[in-house]
């Protein structure tokens, strides 16, 4: 991974201005990324608390209520689901460990299996809405069911456009500018904002895999 070197001796006032907004730059990157999986798990968190407030409730015996309202969601489409999303933040981990070692197009290969992969669980996903086994207030369960997909299906469609824009931001950048330290100033910095953006993506992907897994248990393990 290229590094930019330290302040070179005889820095003009303007390098030095623009060398400490970079630096905040990616700061913010860093710190802006934790505060999103933050407010997501709060957003997701009003879901699994309501998840087991009705379920522990189960008033009239509505939560999960014998006869038509008893038929689960297919745990086949849900196995599925949760497999692409996780599949696809593993091989965008792995080709972040390729990009910083200087390998730009297998990370670029990575991340279009990673943006299929996960493009594919949201289709996967709508196509389950439409198709689903019951009415979506015909229980506790179902109305958590049907309130929680489609706002998880938005939330991993924005980190495939997320992933998008850095498959298309990344072309803009050399391959060679991966493996040795840029000429300029200016393409030095592209280089680490683009790497910084990249770290953040993957960490926001990883932290809605470990999401996935944990609705899936909730939904088609315990209901």
């Amino acid at each position: 991974m290229a590094e930019m070197a330290g302040s070179p001796v005889g820095m003009t006032a303007e390098q030095e201005e623009e060398a400490f907004y970079h630096e905040a730059a990616l700061n913010a990157t860093w710190t802006g990324s934790r505060l999103m999986i933050g407010s997501v798990a709060s957003g997701l968190g009003a879901f699994v608390f309501a998840f087991f407030y009705l379920r522990s409730l189960n008033s009239h015996g509505l939560w999960y209520p014998s006869g038509q309202f008893a038929t689960k969601p297919s745990i086949a489409v849900g196995t599925t689901i949760m497999a692409l999303i996780v599949v696809s933040a593993i091989v965008q981990s792995i080709g972040l460990t390729q990009i910083k070692a200087g390998r730009k197009s297998a990370w670029s290969a990575a991340a279009l299996v990673a943006l299929v992969l996960g493009l594919a669980a949201v289709g996967v996903q709508i196509w389950q809405l439409t198709a689903l086994p019951f009415q979506p207030g015909g229980s506790g369960f179902a109305s958590v069911f049907v309130g929680t997909s489609p706002v998880f299906a938005v939330l991993v469609l924005g980190t495939m456009v997320w992933l998008e824009i850095m498959v298309m931001r990344a072309r803009q950048i050399p391959q060679i500018s991966f493996v040795e330290q840029p000429p300029t100033f200016d393409e030095a910095t592209n280089v680490q904002r683009f790497q910084a953006s990249l770290s953040a993506f993957t960490l926001f992907w990883n932290f809605m895999a470990v999401a996935a897994v944990v609705l899936y248990v909730l939904f088609y393990i315990v209901h």
